[in-house]
């Protein structure tokens, strides 16, 4: 009882005192247009600046999760760029996978959706994908990135508007397809739709705006807090194997190092009946331990001291 009371006093006295401070919290300004894809958006219109307002302000104040995001950014995005742009789809769609999952490559969503583009088996299939117990390359970032990019390019195809593929994505071309036809408009921006797929550009448009400058929104990272590059050298397979962990011992690797490298594989052997040819990475030994001057900075925006 005399211990609760002394914390009690503790803490008047300490308020009386103004010992406890509150840092004030800003909202963030609103931009009135934005570009996505060559294509600008105007967010003059009540709902566009609120929808807008909505999904900057939960990636400005979820502290953890976006200040992973930039770290992972710049390691991926130096991977992704080049892909989309090689497949002839707009450099905005990097911040899609960015929603997606955060830039997890491991991220797995509760209907069965994985890596970084969160393609089902099916679809990801559909787009030349190998999906098996083995091998799942929803999980290798080069190749799932070849196959959202034919599904953005089918999609465009179908609709000639970078944002409704963006939307499509989400919800799927048969429920954008429908649902434009039913409610009779042409940007998606003006679908009545469920929750998720409402905000899914605004997300990747929040998103972009915060990848941009980061430090606009309050976030300061130094050079050396990035993640450094991590060089690899490519084995090519084609024969089966049958216990990874002794594979990797071979490479002077451990089992784990094997499977962070190479995420897509699955399981601990390789049946490999077809001796289909694989590429699998090995990390150069002397890139495994943290060294400031192998970190590449992607965005000069990024660092801010």
């Amino acid at each position: 009882m005399r211990c609760k009371s002394g914390i009690i006093l503790f803490l008047c006295i300490c308020l009386s005192q103004s010992i406890f401070s509150v840092e004030p919290i800003y909202s963030f300004p609103i931009p009135s247009k934005m570009e996505f894809a060559g294509q600008s958006i105007s967010l003059e219109r009540y709902d566009m600046r609120e929808r807008f307002d909505r999904e900057q302000i939960v990636i400005g104040f979820n502290h953890s999760t976006s200040i992973l995001i930039i770290k992972r950014a710049n390691r991926f995005f130096p991977i992704i760029e080049p892909i989309l742009k090689e497949n002839g789809v707009p450099d905005d769609f990097k911040y899609l996978a960015v929603i997606e999952c955060n830039l997890d490559l491991r991220a797995v969503s509760g209907a069965g959706a994985a890596g970084l583009w969160q393609l089902m088996p099916k679809t990801a299939q559909q787009f030349g994908l190998e999906v098996n117990d083995e091998v799942d390359e929803r999980y290798h970032i080069e190749r799932s990135t070849i196959a959202a990019c034919k599904y953005f390019k089918s999609a465009y195809n179908k609709y000639k508007n970078w944002t409704t593929v963006a939307a499509s994505y989400n919800a799927g071309m048969g429920r954008i397809s429908s649902e434009k036809e039913n409610q009779q408009v042409d940007e998606a921006f003006d679908l009545l739709l469920n929750s998720e797929t409402s905000r899914y550009v605004f997300r990747i448009l929040a998103m972009k705006q915060f990848l941009e400058n980061p430090k606009a929104f309050g976030y300061t990272l130094g050079r050396d807090q990035f993640y450094q590059n991590i060089n690899t050298k490519e084995i090519l397979l084609q024969e089966p194997v049958a216990d990874w962990t002794a594979w990797a011992a071979q490479k002077g690797i451990s089992y784990s190092q094997l499977k962070d490298f190479n995420v897509w594989l699955r399981d601990r052997k390789l049946t490999n009946k077809t001796g289909k040819v694989y590429i699998l990475k090995i990390p150069v030994k002397e890139d495994l331990m943290f060294n400031p001057a192998k970190i590449k900075i992607h965005n000069p925006m990024w660092v801010t001291f």
